[in-house]
């Protein structure tokens, strides 16, 4: 393919890609090509000034308080949605021993230790909701009627190396639903997926089973191809550990990417917590 002059097309530069992909712009207007460089750079400005215009407009919107970051929202949605369904929430600490990872099978040697942000006297800023909500529900066990469900939105940390769809410091949803006896588990994990996902206002995903390095088979869901939430039911060989013995059912959401599915956000940092970006909007507009 040629121009009219016999020149082939030109499409934007990486340079110019990478600015467009920051301030948001849609694979396809990236993909673009054009008869010549005047016309490319041209059609760039136009486009970095119009992505730019709805960034200021975005951030305008935060500063009259016509509504919150995507995160807060989404949090806020999911906690109500999940109240409202009878689970109750609960808070428990970022900082947790390193004698809870040991029961969640993440013992010394294991790769997952490697990816863990270790802190003194054998500690570590939680890598995942799960050991905490295994103590709770032993705990609360003695106290409520069987079954019952409770759920954690919150900071985790993991030493993962950064790009697109990882961060360092990320927020969960974890929920779990101790002593449902229900013949189909797998059932009730689609219907609280469904939850989750309608509440996140996310229409279009997938349930693949896969395998965890801490859970063996668990079911995913996935957002064209991409996860953001890996689910499992029990009892399960972990339990034990826990002194926990009843059925349950366990699903974790990565909220970022639950933003990022949602508003097809190229790269997680958008969707994250953030020095670059507000709210989605990239600040060196």
């Amino acid at each position: 393919m040629t121009t009219g002059n016999g020149d082939p097309p030109v499409g934007f530069t990486a340079t110019q890609s990478q600015r467009l992909r920051e301030l948001g712009a849609a694979g396809t207007e990236i993909a673009g090509v054009y008869p010549d460089a005047t016309a490319r750079n041209t059609a760039f400005k136009l486009l970095e000034n119009e992505l730019a215009r709805s960034g200021r407009e975005r951030l305008r919107e935060l500063r009259q308080g016509r509504r919150a970051p995507q995160l807060v929202e989404l949090e806020r949605t999911l906690s109500d949605a999940l109240t409202d369904a009878g689970f109750v929430r609960v808070v428990t600490p970022l900082i947790i021993a390193s004698d809870a990872l040991r029961k969640m099978g993440i013992e010394h040697g294991h790769p997952l230790r490697e990816q863990v942000f270790w802190l003194e006297d054998g500690r570590c800023l939680r890598p995942m909701l799960a050991p905490n909500l295994y103590t709770l529900l032993r705990r609360l066990d003695r106290h409520w009627t069987k079954p019952f469900g409770i759920f954690e939105i919150g900071p985790c940390f993991r030493r993962d190396s950064k790009g697109a769809s990882h961060l360092n410091e990320f927020t969960m949803l974890n929920l779990v639903e101790l002593g449902k006896q229900d013949k189909d588990g797998r059932g009730r994990l689609e219907e609280l997926a469904a939850l989750v996902m309608g509440a996140a206002g996310v229409g279009e995903y997938d349930l693949e089973v896969t395998d965890s390095e801490v859970y063996g088979a668990m079911i995913d869901v996935t957002v064209n191809g991409a996860e953001v939430c890996s689910a499992g039911l029990g009892p399960h060989p972990l339990d034990g550990n826990w002194g926990i013995v009843d059925p349950w059912v366990g699903l974790g959401f990565g909220l970022e990417r639950l933003v990022m599915a949602r508003e097809g956000y190229p790269n997680i940092e958008r969707a994250g917590r953030s020095l670059s970006y507000m709210d989605g909007v990239r600040l060196n507009l």
